[in-house]
């Protein structure tokens, strides 16, 4: 199997190649049979890469990262002393996906997305899901992330999760799992597009030999979300802003990038201002009002009156307006419960239930340790487990039982016996690898993929996402902070519906 396979046969991760092709890359010691196997999303790239010259993605890689660093793409790893500016890792072979696997894909993010805005709504309001018992009662209303302010708020459009981030991995041909769902402030799109760019600067006479469907119309979709998702009362075109927590965030490059890209005022708490249950922003001409707000705000520092009442960085009066009808909030408030790793295994339940469908797309199969018969298993099979936090994200407050000490794995099992309710636990897949260009040439390396779902009048899904690797080898962690890369991802363009983002 070569790197090109973008296949893996084990969850401990593909093998460093050895050997140097015509291009200065490195292929395994296989034969001629074995190293011709390229799936063929990947055969134009291999016939481009096998007639480069020598030291050509050593040369490219060295010019990206110099692009990269005067753009300025970083995020903010937090707790190593003080908030720490890092350049995000970007790898110059791209992820390929055929047009055909991705339609597939496509499919099946905009179920899963239909069942959690279903899901978000009937919480919020009839709670027929809970009534049933499809889903235990106190799993969500007594969730954290839960706001019980928001019951029987009514919603342009009844749209919770206008912008969802779906991760998801392929563990063998045709057959992909959704890791998690992210509903409330999914990030990463900038990176997409800024990954894009960078590839089509560096590689120009790749993309004239490879038919790759464009992801550099989002911001426009994006903004036509936002304009579709306004009030009903909104009788002009909407004033739409971008609602930043400011330049400490770790995502505040996006923040920047996207309110630029989308030609929208980007604004801090202290711009806003509510009077009558409006809101307003204020600018050098007098106030002006605004009728959508992206928000990259969590929901405890939104409003000082409702929720958190030291926020500094929120709109006092904001959440009255919203209740009022007067503005949209997107994403809605309240939309963090749908990311609940605790959640996550009723999402097939619940395309069941609101749609009627089977799931397109599966979920990991999931041990939730508030069950007693699932906890006695986690804990007898520990070392075969990844152990999450319900509430964890970056990649922190997880074991991989595979890959950890027995020091470790009896530490984490004093945590899971603490508080069992706190934690899920999964088995450990057979990651699909995609080619990486690391120190010793082209390797596989483990990778996962956020495509992005935009809900308004219509769904969007631009192709491709933010596909995240793993650069250390047999790591099965992609997250940045925890020393994970960004690639291009190109998903095969062969009829307008694949650019469209539309079956």
């Amino acid at each position: 199997m070569t790197a090109f396979d973008e296949m893996d046969t084990g969850a401990a991760g593909g093998q460093s190649q050895s050997g140097q092709s015509q291009s200065g890359q490195s292929q395994s010691a296989q034969s001629p049979a074995q190293r011709n196997a390229v799936r063929a999303p990947y055969q134009d790239y291999k016939r481009w890469l096998d007639a480069a010259p020598a030291g050509l993605l050593a040369r490219r890689r060295q010019e990206a990262d110099l692009l990269f660093r005067r753009l300025g793409i970083t995020f903010a790893v937090y707790g190593e002393g003080g908030d720490t500016e890092r350049l995000i890792p970007f790898d110059i072979v791209p992820r390929i996906i055929a047009a055909k696997e991705w339609r597939r894909l496509r499919r099946g993010l905009k179920q899963r997305v239909r069942a959690l805005n279903a899901f978000l709504d009937d919480i919020y309001h009839a709670r027929a899901i809970l009534k049933a018992g499809a889903i235990p009662e106190d799993l969500i209303l007594k969730n954290a992330a839960y706001v019980a302010p928001m019951r029987d708020v009514a919603i342009a459009r009844q749209t919770y999760t206008h912008i969802a981030g779906i991760d998801v991995v392929r563990t063998a041909e045709d057959q992909f799992y959704v890791l998690e769902d992210n509903c409330r402030t999914p990030s990463g799109v900038s990176y997409m597009l800024e990954n894009r760019e960078a590839m089509m600067r560096l590689f120009p006479d790749l993309f004239a030999a490879v038919r790759v469907a464009p992801v550099g119309h989002y911001p426009d979709a994006l903004l036509q979300t936002l304009r579709e998702s306004a009030p009903a009362n909104c009788a002009a075109e909407p004033t739409v802003v971008l609602l930043t927590p400011g330049v400490f965030n770790s995502a505040y490059f996006e923040h920047v990038f996207l309110a630029e890209q989308m030609g929208i005022e980007l604004v801090e708490g202290g711009d806003l201002t509510v009077k009558d249950d409006v809101v307003y922003m204020r600018t050098v001409g007098g106030l002006k009002r605004v009728d959508v707000i992206y928000r990259r705000l969590d929901d405890d520092f939104l409003d000082p009156k409702v929720f958190r009442k030291d926020s500094l960085i929120g709109v006092p009066g904001i959440f009255q307006a919203y209740k009022a009808g007067n503005v949209t909030l997107c994403n809605a408030v309240g939309t963090g419960v749908a990311d609940d790793k605790s959640i996550y295994p009723y999402v097939p339940d619940m395309i069941r239930f609101y749609l009627g469908e089977e799931p397109l797309l599966a979920n990991v199969p999931t041990y939730v340790l508030r069950r007693p018969d699932d906890l006695k298993y986690t804990l007898e099979h520990l070392p075969e487990l990844v152990v999450k936090e319900v509430h964890g994200s970056g990649g922190y407050g997880m074991l991989v039982g595979p890959k950890a000490s027995q020091a470790e794995i009896e530490s984490f099992r004093a945590k899971i016996l603490a508080r069992p309710e706190a934690y899920i636990a999964q088995p450990t897949l057979a990651l699909s690898t995609c080619p990486t260009f690391v120190e010793e040439g082209i390797a596989p390396r483990h990778v996962d993929l956020r495509p992005f779902v935009l809900t308004g009048e219509t769904m969007r899904v631009v192709p491709g996402g933010l596909t995240r690797v793993a650069l250390r080898e047999g790591s099965l962690v992609v997250n940045s902070s925890q020393g994970g890369g960004t690639k291009d991802t190109w998903v095969l363009e062969d009829a307008p519906d694949i650019a469209a983002g539309e079956d």
